[in-house]
């Protein structure tokens, strides 16, 4: 998949809320966190963010950007890891593709 921006990102673009990492991960690449951010610790800071929020249990309030942000940096975490994500990895993927798509039904792009 190429890069799609917020602004041009349909339900049909996001794969199911039980998706295998298989479908995800080319997903997750349609965009990309260190262009957009301007470094990989900004990035960092950013995907960070997210993790915070999962491992406290609360809903995921990011804006789109964030949220691919997010799906961005856990498939490069993993592709560092070089292994498919674990239980609690495609758990939190999931997570985030739904709150993705949440904000695409929505019209919510920024």
């Amino acid at each position: 998949m190429d890069i799609i921006p917020n602004s041009h990102l349909i339900e049909k673009d996001i794969p199911s809320h039980r998706a295998s990492w298989k479908k995800i991960e080319p997903f997750a690449l349609t965009f990309n966190g260190y262009k957009h951010w301007g470094s990989f610790k900004r990035c960092r800071e950013v995907a960070e963010e997210g993790v915070k929020l999962y491992r406290e249990k609360k809903e995921l309030t990011q804006s789109l950007t964030d949220l691919r942000t997010c799906l961005f940096f856990e498939s490069r975490r993993w592709k560092h890891y070089e292994k498919n994500p674990s239980k609690k990895g495609m758990e939190y993927a999931h997570i985030l593709v739904e709150a993705i798509r949440v904000r695409v039904i929505a019209k919510e792009i920024g």
